[in-house]
C-alpha cells in the first residue's frame, strides 16, 4: 500500500493519506455548518442587542473557527495531489492562512478566560479590561498582529521562490523544502513567536482555573451554601471546560511540533515524524467542533436565542435583550 517515490525517506502511505482526507472533509462539513450558525445566530438574530466584552471574544472565536474550516479544502487537497502547484498554493497560501486562524482562536480563548477571571475578582462592576471597547482595541490588534505575520511570511516566500520549483516534492516533505535560506530563518522566528503565545496562554489558564478555584476554597469556608459558593462552582465548572477543550486540541501539537523541527531532517524520524505531526494537527482541527460548547456554556444570551428556555417572541428578545445581556455579565 505503499507508493515509492525513490528512496524510503519519501514512501507515500496511501492509506494514512485517505485517512486524513476523510477526517478532514468531515471536520470541515461539521466546523462550516456549526460555526456558521454560529455567527448566524450572533450577527444575524443578536443584532439589536447590546453587546458585552465577553460576547465580542466569543465571536471573533466564531469567526476564526469559521476560517479554519474554510482552509481545510487546501488541506485536503494537499493530501489528495502531489502536484507542484497544488504544493506551492498550499504552502505559500493554505498554510499561512490555516496556522493564522489557529492562532487567533488560540488567542481568543485565552482572553475569554481572562474575562471570567477578572469577573470573578471584580464581581461588582466592569474592569477597563472588561469594557466592550477595550475587547474591540484587542481583537483588532490581535487580528492586524498575525495578518502582519502571515502577509510577512506570503510576500518573502513570493520574493524569494526559486524561479525553477522542483517538478516534484514527494508529501512526505515539509514545505521547508521549498523555502529559501532567508524564508527558513524567518519561519523559525515565527514558529518561536507562535510556540511562546501558545505557552503563554497555556499557563494563563491553568493559572485562571487554579484562580478560581482557590477563591472557591475560601468561599466554601465562610459561606458553604451561599449563592455566591454556587456562582463560583459554576464559574470553576465553566473555566475547566475551557481548558480540557484548549489542552486536548493543542497540546499534542505543540508537543509533537518541537522534535519534528529537528529530528524529521534524519532519515529514519522523518516520515514517522511528519505522520504524527499530521495526526496532531488534525486533532487540534477538532477545535472547530467542540467550540460551541464554550459559547454555549459562556453565554447565556446565545443559550437563550437557540431557544433552549421557553419559546418567547421576537418582541419579547427584543426588548429583553439588554437585560439578558446584562445578565450574562453576571455569569461565568
Amino acid at each position: 500500500m505503499n507508493v515509492s517515490n525513490g528512496t524510503d525517506c519519501d514512501q507515500v502511505n496511501t492509506p494514512a493519506h485517505v485517512f486524513f482526507m476523510l477526517v478532514y472533509s468531515l471536520q470541515f462539513l461539521v466546523g462550516l455548518l456549526l460555526n456558521g450558525f454560529t455567527l448566524k445566530v450572533y450577527f444575524c438574530r443578536g443584532q439589536q442587542q447590546r453587546t458585552s466584552s465577553v460576547t465580542v471574544y466569543l465571536k471573533n472565536l466564531a469567526a476564526s473557527d469559521f476560517l479554519i474550516s474554510l482552509c481545510l479544502p487546501v488541506r485536503i487537497l494537499h493530501f489528495a495531489s502531489s502536484s507542484v502547484p497544488v504544493r506551492l498554493v498550499y504552502c505559500h497560501f493554505g498554510s499561512a492562512a490555516f496556522y493564522l486562524n489557529m492562532y487567533a482562536s488560540i488567542l481568543f480563548m485565552g482572553f475569554i478566560a481572562a474575562n471570567r477571571y477578572l469577573k470573578i475578582v471584580h464581581p461588582v462592576g466592569n474592569h477597563i479590561l472588561q469594557t466592550v471597547r477595550v475587547a474591540r482595541l484587542v481583537s483588532t490588534g490581535t487580528w492586524l498582529f498575525l495578518l502582519a505575520s502571515s502577509c510577512s511570511y506570503i510576500v518573502l516566500s513570493l520574493l524569494t521562490q526559486d524561479s525553477e520549483p522542483p517538478r516534484m516534492v514527494p508529501v512526505t516533505h515539509s514545505c521547508e523544502v521549498l523555502h529559501s535560506p532567508q524564508l527558513r530563518v524567518f519561519y523559525k522566528f515565527i514558529h518561536t513567536c507562535s510556540a511562546t503565545i501558545f505557552l503563554l496562554v497555556l499557563v494563563s489558564l491553568v493559572l485562571f482555573y487554579w484562580g478560581t478555584s482557590r477563591r472557591l476554597s475560601q468561599v466554601q469556608q465562610r459561606q458553604p451554601a451561599s449563592s455566591s459558593f454556587n456562582k463560583l462552582a459554576k464559574c470553576r465548572r465553566n473555566m475547566l471546560v475551557l481548558v480540557i477543550v484548549f489542552c486536548v486540541c493543542f497540546v499534542p501539537y505543540h508537543l509533537v511540533r518541537l522534535p519534528y523541527a529537528f529530528l524529521s531532517k534524519q532519515c529514519r524520524w522523518k516520515q514517522t515524524f511528519f505522520y504524527l505531526k499530521e495526526l496532531t494537527v488534525m486533532v487540534s482541527v477538532l477545535n472547530v467542533c467542540l467550540d460551541p460548547l464554550i459559547y454555549f456554556i459562556f453565554c447565556k444570551t446565545f443559550r437563550a436565542q437557540l431557544g433552549t428556555r421557553r419559546p418567547v417572541s421576537t418582541s419579547q428578545v427584543s426588548s429583553n435583550a439588554g437585560r439578558l445581556e446584562m445578565k450574562s455579565n453576571d455569569e461565568c
